[in-house]
């Protein structure tokens, strides 16, 4: 049934394009598909948005491998840089 309204607010989508659209959440929208959306079932965005935290159970992961106690143990090593022996023959 929102096939011809959107296309009316010109939006084109074909039949499975809407069938996904109403039957599965999608993870992208084209803001012009929104704002039509919104328009032909006259409701605001914040109707058809629900916002949740993806990966609550787990905390994020860092490159740090943990805290550092103590600053020393993240100052580099200075490096030494000496000039290659000559070879002999």
């Amino acid at each position: 049934d929102l096939v011809e309204p959107l296309r009316q607010a010109g939006v084109a989508l074909s039949r499975e394009q809407v069938f996904r659209l109403v039957t599965q959440t999608p993870q992208r929208l084209n803001m012009d598909v929104f704002a039509a959306l919104c328009a032909i079932l006259e409701c605001e965005p914040n109707d058809l948005i629900r916002v949740t935290a993806a990966h609550q159970d787990s905390p994020r992961k860092t490159g740090t491998g943990g805290p550092i106690d103590d600053i020393g143990d993240a100052r580099p090593v200075r490096a030494r840089i000496t000039r290659p022996t000559p070879r002999t023959r």
